[in-house]
């Protein structure tokens, strides 16, 4: 945390914080129209723009998600995002699937708001992420944020993803029917629970979740500032029914950093005064905090979500 408040200060003293839009009106870019990201923003905006619309509109934009958002977000198209906080760092720094990029720090981060799970499914013979070794394994789209998740959680257990598995890149829905007709052992999928994918193959075909140790979670989240640790609870697929542990990447919101310091602040003080509200509308409402909010998250905070999480003592 000392390193992103140093890193935060430096945004401060180096971004001119101006006017976007007159000030008021910002474009939120977030994903597909049948996704979360879209589904929660909308609400957000929704709830913001009625309780605090004389400080604040968002219009809400369907788009191709993380790095697509951060794309629109560094060209000056869109002014907020909602972005896995995994890609917002590899962005920032210009590492794993930006690597020998040029690195984007036109954004800073504005909040985490909920937790997107890595879901290791497996059919039933596998108990154990170290049983994955030798097996056919779906590790998500090429260069995908999904793929940088499973390769570092398998070296975390001594596994190399290119070459102690037989690789598969699939997206969700294929990853779910290659499970259930046998030609994959395992997958990998990054999503807040449940998963609808996953939810369907569960109603159908019987399938463990493979749990992540503390130990082993400990040395991710020492390794990668953007891992947090917790649990997907029993029952949230038919099939599994006790809770098993695993990390996840936090869905944040991120600004550019030439939003005015006060038209953040309204934002999140405003998520946070409204939350009751946001949650009747979306699920995942429930899962914001204060303390959550400010976790998960290595790159420097807009100043406007630094004075409020001052305020309120979560910084």
């Amino acid at each position: 945390m000392k390193r992103i408040l140093a890193l935060t200060m430096a945004v401060v003293m180096a971004v001119g914080l101006c006017a976007c839009g007159g000030g008021s009106t910002l474009n939120m870019a977030t994903g597909g129209t049948s996704g979360t990201y879209y589904g929660f923003s909308g609400v957000l905006a929704n709830v913001l723009n009625e309780a605090v619309g004389d400080t604040l509109n968002i219009n809400v934009e369907s788009t191709g998600a993380s790095g697509a958002n951060i794309d629109l977000i560094d060209t000056g198209a869109d002014q907020l995002a909602i972005v896995q906080n995994d890609v917002m760092y590899y962005a920032y720094s210009g590492t794993d699937m930006y690597d020998g990029k040029t690195p984007l720090e036109s954004y800073s981060a504005v909040m985490s708001c909920y937790p997107e799970y890595v879901q290791i499914i497996a059919n039933k013979s596998i108990t154990s992420i170290a049983d994955l070794k030798g097996k056919k394994v779906s590790v998500g789209d090429v260069g995908s944020g999904v793929e940088f998740n499973a390769r570092q959680i398998l070296a975390a257990y001594g596994i190399d993803i290119d070459s102690d598995i037989e690789k598969n890149n699939q997206g969700f829905a294929d990853s779910a029917d290659s499970l259930k007709n046998g030609t994959i052992d395992a997958a990998f999928v990054v999503a807040g629970y449940p998963t609808t994918a996953v939810s369907e193959l569960a109603s159908t075909y019987s399938f463990n979740i493979l749990a992540i140790d503390q130990e082993h979670a400990d040395a991710l989240m020492n390794e990668y500032g953007f891992y947090t640790y917790g649990v997907i609870p029993g029952g949230t697929y038919s099939c599994v029914a006790e809770d098993v542990p695993a990390v996840a990447v936090m869905a944040t919101i991120i600004a550019r950093n030439d939003v005015e310091e006060d038209v953040i602040y309204t934002l999140v003080k405003g998520i946070f005064d409204n939350q009751d509200a946001i949650t009747e509308g979306h699920a995942k409402g429930a899962e914001l905090s204060v303390e959550t909010a400010v976790s998960g998250i290595d790159i420097p905070f807009h100043p406007g979500a630094v004075k409020y999480f001052t305020e309120v003592g979560a910084m």
